[in-house]
C-alpha cells in the first residue's frame, strides 16, 4: 500500500521547520507502510563539496569516521544512529565511493549531492523519524516514505527512498508489472540495482534515461509507455520537487499549495498538520501528468 509525503518550501521562514513539518505529515501514515520508513532532506549545501550518505553499524560509526579521516582529504563526518553524513570535496567523491567499496564493503552509500541527506531504516515510521531526528532538521524541501513490503523482502536496503543520480531521488507508491525485465535491462546497460524492489527498478529508469540525455521531465514522461503497471512517483532534486501518476492513476494522491509551500501526500489527512490549509489550493493531480516545482 505504502504512504508518500513531500514538501517544498517557498517561504524561506518556515525553512528551519521543514523536518518537523515532514516528520507530522508522515506519522499520519504510519498504517499505509508500517515496516520501514524513508526521508529526503535537501538542507543547506557548501559549493565545491558534496555530502555522501552511508548506512553503517552503530557501533562502527566511529571507527568509520577515523577510517574517512586517514584518508588525507578533507572530511567531515556526523552520526545520525545507523547513518554518517560524509561532506568531502566533490572532486574526490568518485575516488571515496570506490575506496570504500573496496576496503569496507560492509557499508552502503544510500545517497550523494550537493544538499541531499537520505535516511532509511526498518522499523515503524514514526521510530525511524525519531532516531534520525528528523523533526529538528532544516531543509528547502524534502520528501518521505513508508512502506507495506510487497514484492521483496523488509530490509533497509528494500526502503525508499531509492537515489536516481546526485541530489536525485525517488519515491513510489504502486506496483511496476515488468520490472524483472527492466532490471535485467538495466543491468546490461551498466546500472546498479542492488534490491528486488521494483521501486529501484524505476529509479534505475532514471538514472538510464538521464544519462541517455533525457531531461528528468522527459524521463518521466518516457515512463508512462516504457513502465507497466500503476504507480504515483515523487522525485526530489537539488532545486525542487516533481509528481507523476500513472495513466489509470488508481493510487490516493492529494496536493496542496500556497503562497507559502507545495504539498503531497497520499492521505488528506497528512495535509492538515501544514500551516494555512484551510486557505490552500487542494487538488488531486491528474493521471499521466508530470508536475514539477522549483526555486
Amino acid at each position: 500500500m505504502c504512504g508518500i509525503a513531500g514538501l517544498f518550501l517557498k517561504d524561506r521562514n518556515l525553512e528551519p521547520d521543514l523536518g518537523g513539518m515532514l516528520e507530522a505529515m508522515t506519522a499520519t501514515l504510519c498504517s499505509r507502510g508500517p515496516d520501514s520508513a524513508g526521508f529526503a532532506i535537501y538542507g543547506a549545501g557548501t559549493p565545491g563539496f558534496s555530502k555522501i550518505t552511508l548506512r553503517v553499524d552503530v557501533d562502527n560509526a566511529e571507527a568509520v569516521a577515523s577510517f574517512i579521516a586517514a584518508l588525507g582529504i578533507p572530511a567531515q563526518c556526523i552520526a545520525r544512529d545507523t547513518h554518517l553524513v560524509v561532506t568531502v570535496p566533490t572532486t574526490d567523491v568518485a575516488w571515496l565511493r570506490a575506496t570504500l567499496t573496496e576496503q569496507l564493503p560492509g557499508v552502503t552509500v544510500v545517497s550523494e549531492g550537493q544538499r541531499l541527506e537520505l535516511y532509511k531504516e526498518v522499523g515503524y515510521p514514526t521510530d525511524v523519524a525519531k532516531r534520525f531526528g528528523i523533526g529538528t532538521m532544516s531543509g528547502t524541501h524534502g520528501i518521505s516514505h513508508t512502506r507495506m513490503a510487497t514484492e521483496s523482502a523488509v530490509t533497509t536496503d528494500g526502503a525508499h527512498p531509492f537515489t536516481t543520480g546526485a541530489d536525485q531521488c525517488l519515491v513510489h507508491n504502486g506496483s511496476i508489472s515488468n520490472h524483472s525485465s527492466l532490471r535485467r535491462e538495466l543491468r546490461q546497460d551498466g546500472i546498479e540495482i542492488r534490491t528486488q524492489n521494483d521501486s529501484e527498478v524505476a529509479a534505475g529508469y532514471l538514472t538510464r534515461a538521464m544519462r541517455d540525455g533525457k531531461t528528468l521531465g522527459q524521463a518521466l514522461e518516457a515512463s508512462l509507455s516504457d513502465l507497466d503497471g500503476f504507480y504515483t512517483f515523487v522525485v526530489g532534486t537539488e532545486s525542487g520537487f516533481g509528481v507523476l501518476r500513472d495513466p489509470i492513476a488508481c493510487k490516493p494522491a492529494v496536493m496542496a499549495e500556497t503562497e507559502r509551500y507545495v504539498a503531497f501526500a497520499s492521505e488528506y489527512k497528512s495535509l492538515t498538520r501544514l500551516p494555512g490549509i484551510a486557505a490552500a489550493r487542494v487538488w488531486e493531480p491528474k493521471p499521466a501528468t508530470v508536475y514539477f516545482w522549483e526555486r
